[in-house]
């Protein structure tokens, strides 16, 4: 019995062969979602978190609410200012020294000096419609160059519209190692035949604008003096005197 013949498929060589259609498109990776190469190249497009818009808008209406009051604080205070300038018409007070006697100038064993000064001094008020209450607390000082030489006080008192108060205000004080400043003191005289004093003044006022009383403020006096001599019971002739009032 004869074997049964097996007949296997031959391939077509002239035939053309058709390309098979790839499973993935040519444009496409094989996974854009799991190849690690196309994320780093493609990678997602971020995630853009939105701020609340509630909170920037509440501390944008704080800060505009803010600036409108500081505004409206600021134009109200000049403008109150502006209508008390024109009332009242404020006038910085005027002083001068108008005698100066040294009723004690002498050096004891111990190389110290002694000092005593009684200053006259003129306060003058221009202003018509301020008052000026000068309290307790002040404090007066003559110097030469830059050693104190005697200090004081001013007395409280009330100055009132356009007027004038004479003060007759005695100064002491002692100073230690006063050989130089002795020294330098008789040098000026022969050189120049006067002596240059400083007189400082701090003094604590209350201003009262008609029957309104304002707060307690602090001034300052500086008095630059020339005089002829510091010979002790002479009579001492004030050459030149000018002094500068700031707040």
């Amino acid at each position: 019995m004869a074997d049964p013949q097996k007949i296997h498929p031959v391939h077509d060589v002239e035939a053309p062969q058709q390309p098979s259609a790839p499973l993935v498109p040519n444009n496409m990776s094989k996974s854009e979602e799991g190849d690690p190469e196309n994320l780093q190249q493609h990678p997602p497009p971020p995630l853009h978190s939105k701020p609340p818009k509630k909170k920037r808008s509440c501390c944008c209406r704080f800060f505009c609410w803010f600036i409108s009051i500081l505004l409206i604080l600021i134009v109200a205070i000049g403008i109150t200012i502006g209508i008390l300038y024109l009332v009242f018409r404020p006038k910085l007070p005027k002083y001068s020294v108008d005698e100066l006697k040294v009723t004690n100038f002498d050096s004891s064993t111990n190389n110290s000096l002694s000092v005593t000064f009684n200053v006259t001094i003129t306060a003058r008020n221009p202003n018509k419609k301020i008052g000026i209450d000068y309290r307790g607390g002040s404090h007066i000082s003559a110097w030469y160059n830059d050693t104190k030489l005697c200090e004081g006080s001013l007395p409280k008192f009330y100055q009132g519209h356009r007027n004038t108060t004479v003060l007759s205000i005695p100064l002491s004080g002692q100073t230690q190692d006063a050989s130089g400043l002795q020294n330098s003191l008789q040098q000026q005289l022969q050189q120049k035949g006067n002596v240059t004093l400083n007189l400082k003044v701090k003094q604590p006022v209350r201003i009262k604008l008609g029957k309104l009383k304002l707060f307690t403020i602090k001034f300052k006096v500086r008095c630059n003096l020339v005089v002829d001599s510091l010979d002790q019971n002479n009579s001492i002739r004030i050459k030149s005197n000018s002094c500068k009032f700031s707040l």
